[in-house]
């Protein structure tokens, strides 16, 4: 298995990444957001993402997205094939994006929602703490990103203060 940062040779891995993540909202029933493959694409081609392979078939990715002019770092798109599932590999993923992360944006603070208790998990072991999303960017782009989510009346209800997501942040220690 290999965990590598995406780039150009993984581009063709878009539809089946955007498809996985899409069939993966439908089964849980539970919020998230979907992208299409032109957007999962592009995250490839910049360099913010992580792929995972196992002999050339793809097994799992997650992104980088910056927000409020490089302040903060999210970490998106998570998602592990379902054949790879239960082997940790989703919590590998993880870490080589957040290390990625505090290597190309060390002053960011790094965040992420989700309704998954093992992200949760992951992300409290990396550092992370729950927030109140008033402590997460408030850059109008992010919270755009959420209304594919099957939750994003209760987003909009709320002005952006609660949602069944728990925020989770990571403020690096700056010298």
């Amino acid at each position: 298995m290999k965990i590598i940062i995406a780039s150009i040779k993984h581009t063709h891995f878009a539809n089946e990444i955007s498809k996985c993540i899409d069939d993966s909202a439908k089964v849980r029933g539970t919020g998230i957001a979907r992208r299409s493959p032109v957007y999962i694409l592009n995250k490839i081609k910049s360099g913010n993402a992580v792929i995972a392979t196992n002999y050339n078939k793809f097994a799992g990715f997650c992104y980088i997205e910056v927000w409020g002019e490089g302040k903060y770092v999210a970490h998106s798109g998570l998602i592990v094939a379902p054949e790879y599932r239960g082997l940790g590999l989703a919590k590998k993923i993880k870490k080589k994006v957040f290390n990625l992360s505090k290597k190309i944006y060390p002053k960011a603070k790094i965040f992420g929602i989700t309704t998954g208790m093992a992200v949760m998990k992951i992300n409290y072991e990396l550092g992370y703490k729950p927030v109140n999303f008033s402590q997460l960017t408030d850059d109008p782009s992010f919270w755009k990103g959420c209304q594919t989510c099957k939750n994003y009346d209760i987003l909009t209800r709320t002005d952006r203060k609660m949602c069944l997501c728990t925020g989770m942040l990571y403020e690096p220690k700056i010298n």
